[in-house]
């Protein structure tokens, strides 16, 4: 099993940027692929991007692709989401996800360990 703890998180104007970071133990973080997702109030849980465990592959999803940037560094055991240029419709919290699957998923069930999330606000 794998631990994540995220942080990050805060409230920043439309327009502003933030870091969120994920932090992992428990399991070689190389030898899997990490996830972001993010829910609002009332929505679903929906996908924001995922990294390879090499790095190499990094898809996104269409409403934060150029805007946001995901990253991980395999010394340090921790993954990122870089998210520039928000907007109001960005806020929601963020969570990371870990995947032991050699498929890189897009999907909450493609994923088998969860962060609590981190709030990130975003006003207009």
């Amino acid at each position: 099993q794998v631990q994540l703890v995220e942080s990050g998180g805060g409230l920043v104007q439309a327009g502003g940027s933030l870091r969120l970071s994920c932090a992992a133990s428990g399991r070689t973080f190389s030898s899997y692929a990490m996830g972001w997702f993010r829910q609002a109030p009332g929505k679903e849980r929906e996908f924001v991007a995922v990294i390879s465990p090499a790095g190499g592959s990094t898809p996104y999803a269409d409403s934060v692709k150029g805007r946001f940037t995901i990253s991980r560094d395999n010394a340090k055991n921790t993954a990122y989401l870089q998210l520039n240029s928000l907007k109001p419709e960005d806020t929601a919290v963020y969570y990371c996800a870990a995947s032991w699957s050699i498929r890189l998923g897009f999907r909450t069930a493609d994923f088998d360990s969860w962060g609590q999330g981190t709030q990130v606000t975003v006003s207009s």
